[in-house]
């Protein structure tokens, strides 16, 4: 996402690199003000010496030896220092110095509440919630950095410590945008890394880094054995540093911690195949705000420092003024400060030259030498350009330089500083790269020939930088009095939070991207969950089947297993799932991500063959008997529920795959053509079904002609169950017809059959289950009211309504005042009542002849299933046509709950963030990213919970309020580069699944807490069913009820795992590789997940959760017929076995030949397994 503009290719004008009017231009030279922050020397120098008595020395000079003397003792000589900072060979790997020692006893969080719930958790110097509350955003105009204050400095600074300066020289090449992967990759990053590796060579002082592997994978792709042996080279020489090494730079808000686990691990997995180096710090300046879930999984992937840039800009002025913008981020829940990774943010506007030298953008663009005449980007809009430099001009030019740097070196507390030189799509060409590389020299040779200025210039890496950095707060103690500070690196404050929303200038809040293209957001998480499903297929075929067709056979699909990772992988780029690219752009994104759903079922369906037994050997290359129950037709439409035509006398098979951890039991469904069919099990014993009409969005033609079967499956955790559809089993009752009431304003409605229809009368009208009654408006088919089986009432008030949005865009969210309501009394409503399911649907009257939305609730009827104790809402949206233009759609939850406009969202399915509306921001800035939750707690412990199976915003913008943003159609730029508005929306659905929950003991006060609070056992299962379906297929062809196959069915473990454990991924790392490979190897790997739940709500209000993770887990007992002969812990990309260096507890490590695992609450933690089927 570009700030530069690159006239040849179509003007990169990403977020723009001024303001309006060229607000950014100084008018005056700038002056000294004062910093509220004292400096560096003077804080050291007069706070602490007027604190200290007079024998400061002498009590200093004992302390210092008598811990030189410990330190001897316990672990003897330390090695020699680095004698110089600016050495090309890289510091040492930093291993993690706990300042607690771990605990060994598993049962040191047996009671879960201890994390968070009680006021507990992390203790840290900031946390963003505090910064909210402390800034007033009041958007101050700072003159030369508009967003900050006029910096100065005094001089002395760096008398006693020189300032050390890497200017990092970069290329941000984003994996789609305005132009496709493929197209960027010809046009530009193929000529840019061939530049990078040309002009590199010739000079050993130039650095460079590089973060893209899907780009990269493509050169290597194209590369001459002697491009890539010097590409190889420069990496092993410290000159080319490759940072985060992920498939692509992923969004933070959007994308679920599978997707980036997955990302992350693909990239750093090829790089260490490939080139055989892993990454230890990560680069991430282009997404719009930052999620600590990120800081967690890079900390458990090895990685040892992190950098940031698209912050608000509030808060970087206000962690600027305390010299905060280097910290330590910390979990909120972490105590024992085994998450802490040390952070970097970028202080400034954007991450191009302009904004990056120092606060000065008109001083720093002239340092741009791109940007000189003769080249194809734009020339400084400030007015003074760049020129090149010669002996004449270097010293004045050096010093201006110079003065930058210790201006921008104030922000910070360390004399170590990082300059990036770069930004979008740059160094395509050795012209331009040797303009950069040939100045800045000069300009380096200069400010190093000179003592007196106290500086040293070079070009660097992240590693020089941050290796230089830990250097230097080694001999210096840069921390505060009172700072807890972080016992992995000393020197500076911890924090913990999340960075969202993101806002650029002007109070431009870009909380649209949580929802733009919504339709590919749904399609990006249906992928991962048929990925993740395919994993553990392709694991328990290799596990359970030992013929060498099966092991051929899944290792010959292992190349579009490859592909899929990678489509999946792509799409988590911050312009792909974050629908902020061009329509041709998302179109290659949903071809993509189609065509690998395609082969994914296509493997499923041969893999349930093999796996029931069914499948022979010389059938192994012949179709499927079976075909997934929905058909997707193209990239961009609705998956179709395929209709079983079940003809007199034949049954039809239907296998259910179970990808959760844990057996469920739940109300399925099926189309069917005719209504009169039976539902037998496995063994073809009669199972109680529900029947009832297909219905779709259409105001003239509510029903399909179809019909929808209902009945309670039961299918095997991991596992694999067979149930039949029959038409003339004899001893078997039919599928019961639903009771169907209707209202409608017009006189058309028409009673399908065979169904009883009847007319409602009245104002409301009621379904119910035993837990819930559910109360609704018939005139405007919405929910009002929810009674509980205790006799309680909560409103839920639900309204769906309109923004108008002149100012909205791809990435801003900027309505014209609030969202009107615009459901109108009429309309269409069809209650259906059955043994199963009970559900209302409403085709709403509004202004349009078309309206843009129609709505289904469901309640179910189950024993024992999670369905009977949620509320599912259904909606199809339209947002079609330019009626719609610059609308964007909510729907409201307006409850009785007093959350005093506090709520819950979660960061990417892994963590949940509290949320507190603030009058002081604009309404557009209290909105946030919910990717799969949003909660309200009310004073009394009511709960009201949302759970969505793709990502979305949500707001609370009123109290007792819960909003969620379902579509967005805009006909303008929003002034962020991407040049268009959003228009191609499709005809989509959203499913919610709602709780309502009363706690059972006493629970935290949200106001009172400030740290976050955790979905309920009941929540957390309620949430898996959702992301986790049950994936149906069908068979292709009818059998003849005379011919009964056997039972069939498939269990693989031994038994379920507890309720709060979940399995991330079980998969083969590397499939095209796995018959390459002994049988001894760790060829499988097991990714786990213990949610944190509070205890204040029910653990046994589900009947089928009957344990959870507070003891080991033996992994050797896991399998049925598959013995576990070794487990070993390994880091979340799976390159470190190094357990302390990734910050986990001891016992995490201590796994050996015993199998035993315990996982901490909200730890994930990965195994690499050996199995072979037992002997």
């Amino acid at each position: 996402m570009s700030f530069s503009s690159n006239i040849g290719s179509g003007g990169n004008t990403r977020r723009g690199n001024i303001w309006p009017n060229s607000s950014l231009l100084p008018t005056t030279s700038p002056t000294p003000t004062k910093s509220k922050h004292p400096s560096r020397k003077s804080r050291k120098g007069t706070a602490l010496i007027n604190f200290i008595f007079s024998n400061f020395f002498t009590i200093a000079l004992s302390i210092s030896l008598l811990f030189l003397l410990i330190t001897i003792l316990l672990f003897g000589f330390p090695n020699p220092l680095i004698s110089s900072p600016f050495k090309s060979k890289p510091p040492p790997s930093f291993k993690v110095r706990n300042r607690k020692p771990p605990q060994k006893d598993h049962n040191r969080n047996k009671n879960n509440n201890s994390i968070n719930e009680g006021g507990g958790g992390a203790t840290v110097d900031i946390t963003t919630k505090g910064l909210y509350d402390r800034i007033q955003f009041l958007d101050k105009d700072g003159g030369p950095w508009k967003q900050g204050w006029r910096v100065s400095y005094k001089g002395n600074e760096w008398d006693s410590e020189k300032l050390k300066v890497f200017v990092v020289p970069h290329s941000h090449n984003d994996p789609g945008w305005k132009l496709t992967v493929e197209e960027y990759y010809d046009r530009q990053t193929r000529h840019i890394l061939d530049t990078i590796v040309h002009t590199l060579s010739k000079d050993s002082r130039r650095k460079f880094i590089w973060e893209e592997m899907s780009y990269l994978e493509r050169w290597w792709r194209d590369a001459t054995v002697e491009k890539r042996e010097s590409f190889t080279n420069l990496v092993k020489a410290g000159q080319l540093e490759i940072v985060g090494g992920g498939w692509v730079m992923n969004d933070e808000a959007n994308s679920h911690f599978f997707a980036i686990i997955e990302q992350i691990t693909e990239g750093n997995m090829w790089l260490n195949d490939t080139i055989g180096v892993v990454p230890k710090n990560s680069w991430a300046i282009d997404p719009f705000g930052y999620s600590p879930t990120m800081a967690y999984l890079l900390r458990r992937m090895g990685f040892e420092n992190m950098l940031i840039q698209r912050t608000h800009y509030e808060l970087k002025k206000e962690l600027a003024l305390q010299k905060n913008l280097e910290y330590i981020w910390r979990q909120n829940w972490d105590a024992e400060e085994s998450t802490d990774i040390f952070t970097h943010m970028m202080p400034f506007y954007s991450y191009d030259i302009p904004h990056t030298c120092g606060p000065e953008p008109a001083i720093c663009c002239q340092f741009d030498f791109a940007r000189m005449h003769g080249f194809n980007y734009e020339l400084c809009p400030w007015g003074e350009h760049p020129v090149e430099i010669n002996h004449e001009n270097v010293q004045e030019r050096a010093l201006k330089l110079l003065d930058q740097y210790r201006k921008k070196s104030t922000l910070y507390r360390t004399n170590t500083l990082l300059v990036p030189l770069g930004d979008d799509f740059r160094y395509i060409n050795i012209d331009e790269a040797e303009a950069q590389f040939r100045n800045y020299q000069m300009l380096f040779d200069y400010i190093n020939s000179n003592p007196s200025l106290n500086a040293e210039a070079t070009f660097g890496t992240l590693e020089d930088y941050f290796g230089t950095l830990r250097e230097e707060v080694d001999r210096i103690n840069y921390s505060l009095p009172g700072e807890v500070g972080s016992g992995q690196i000393g020197g500076f404050p911890s924090l913990s939070g999340d960075f969202f929303t993101y806002a650029d200038r002007q109070q431009d809040y870009w909380s649209g991207y949580y929802v733009s293209r919504p339709f590919f957001k749904a399609v990006d998480r249906v992928l991962e969950q048929t990925l993740r499903a395919s994993e553990i297929m392709m694991a328990l075929l290799h596990g359970y089947c030992q013929r060498a067709q099966c092991e051929k056979w899944a290792t010959g699909f292992a190349y579009k297993m490859t592909a899929a990772r990678r489509n999946l992988a792509l799409f988590q780029h911050h312009d792909g799932v974050t629908g902020t690219a061009k329509d041709h752009v998302v179109w290659d994104y949903g071809t993509r991500m189609h065509t690998s759903l395609q082969d994914l079922e296509i493997f499923m369906s041969k893999a349930i063959e093999v796996l029931l037994g069914i499948r022979h050997d010389k059938s192994d290359h012949n179709p499927s008997q079976f075909e997934s129950e929905q058909v997707r037709s193209k990239y961009d439409v609705q998956p179709v529920h395929k209709a079983i035509g079940a003809r007199e006398g034949t049954s039809q098979s239907v296998v259910f795959f179970n990808p959760l951890e844990q057996g469920r039991e739940e109300i399925v469904m099926l189309i069917v053509d005719r209504p009169d069919v039976t539902i037998l099990d496995s063994n073809w014993t009669c199972v109680t079904s529900q029947v009832s009409p297909e219905l779709q969005h259409g105001k003239s033609k509510i029903f399909t002609g179809r019909h929808r079967v209902h009945w309670k499956a039961s299918v095997p955790a991991m596992g694999l169950q067979t149930y039949y559809v029959a038409n003339g089993f004899v001893g078997c009752e039919k599928a019961k017809p639903a009771k169907l009431k209707y209202f409608s304003t017009s006189n058309s409605f028409s009673c399908p059959a065979p169904y009883d229809c009847s007319k409602i009368g009245g104002g409301v009208a009621e379904i119910q289950n035993r837990h819930q009654t559910l109360t609704f408006d018939i005139k405007h088919g919405l929910l009002r009211k929810v009674t509980h089986k205790d006799g309680s009432i909560n409103d839920v008030g639900e309204e769906i309504g309109m923004y108008s949005s002149y100012g909205s865009g791809a990435y801003l969210f900027k309505p014209n005042g609030d969202a009107q309501p615009i459901i109108e009394a009429g309309g269409h409503m069809v209650i259906s009542e059955g043994l199963m399911v009970q559900e209302v649907y409403s085709y709403p009257k509004t202004t349009w002849e078309k309206t843009p939305i129609s709505h289904s609730t469901r309640i179910y009827n189950g024993d024992n299933t999670v369905g009977e104790l949620l509320i599912e809402k259904e909606y199809h949206v339209e947002l079609l046509g330019q009626d719609f233009n610059d609308r964007e759609l909510i729907v409201r939850y307006k409850t009785d709950l007093d959350n005093r406009r506090i709520f819950y969202s979660d960061l990417n399915g892994f963590q949940m963030s509290r949320r507190e509306t603030y009058d002081k921001i604009p309404m557009q800035g209290n909105y946030y990213p919910m990717p799969s939750l949003a909660f309200m707690q009310g004073s009394n412990g009511k709960r009201f919970s949302v759970h969505s199976r793709q990502s979305l915003g949500v707001a609370g913008l009123k109290e007792g309020w819960l909003e969620i943003m379902l579509d967005r159609r805009l006909l303008r730029d929003d002034g962020r580069g991407l040049g268009q508005g959003v228009m191609d929306n499709r005809p989509m659905n959203v499913i919610f699944h709602i709780l309502f929950e009363s706690n059972i003991s006493s629970t935290s006060n949200p106001v009172s807490n400030p740290l976050p609070l955790s979905p309920s056992l009941l929540s957390h299962c309620v949430g898996a069913h959702l992301n986790y379906p049950l994936h149906a297929f069908v068979a292709k062809n009818p059998q003849e009820l005379s011919m009964l196959p056997p039972p069939r069915s498939f269990s693989p473990l031994a038994a379920p795992l507890p309720c709060d454990l979940h399995i991330v991924n079980f998969k083969v790392p590397r499939p095209s590789k796995y018959s390459q490979q002994l049988i001894g190897d760790s060829r499988f790997v097991l990714i786990l997940q213990r949610r944190h739940w509070d205890t204040s709500y029910c653990q046994n209000c589900y009947s089928q959760c009957t344990s959870v993770a507070n003891k080991p887990v033996n992994l050797f007992n896991m399998f049925k017929e598959l013995e576990v002969l070794n487990v070993k812990a390994t880091s979340l990309n799976l390159l470190h076995e190094d357990i302390e260096m990734l910050g986990y507890m001891e016992q995490v490590g201590d796994v050996g030949q015993e199998g035993h695992v315990f996982i901490s609450p909200m730890e994930i933690q990965a195994y690499k397994l050996v199995l072979r089927p037992h002997q």
